[in-house]
């Protein structure tokens, strides 16, 4: 079984930055596919970014302001935020999965998820 638990939200003013991080232990490879994803109260949650060993991929809406990295060493994966935008504010969840679309970040595909962390970003 693998867990995963992020860490690092918090509240900020627009234009600021914060980094996530989820920590995975038990059954976890350096080649499994990690993820963020976000959700606001009711909406559907949506990818925010994704890792695949060196590839990433991201949504529309945070490129070139959020960037996802991997420390294989540590078991962690790293959500970089910066510029965030009100619109930022959501619950952010670190997902994990054994095979996924490089080009797509699907909620579908993957199967072990975190807890979540809260992200807010007043204006």
């Amino acid at each position: 079984q693998l867990q995963l638990v992020e860490s690092g939200g918090g509240s900020l003013q627009a234009g600021g930055f914060l980094s996530l991080s989820c920590a995975a232990s038990g059954y976890y490879t350096s080649r499994n596919c990690m993820a963020w994803f976000r959700q606001v109260p009711g909406k559907e949650r949506e990818g925010v970014a994704h890792i695949f060993i060196s590839l990433t991929a991201y949504a529309d809406s945070v490129k070139g302001r959020f960037t996802v990295t991997q420390n294989n060493a540590m078991n962690t994966v790293y959500l970089q935020m910066n510029s965030l935008k009100p619109e930022d504010t959501a619950i952010y969840y670190c997902a994990s999965t054994s095979v996924c679309t490089l080009s797509k970040i699907s909620i579908r595909e993957y199967r072990s998820w975190g807890q979540g962390t809260q992200v807010t970003v007043s204006s």
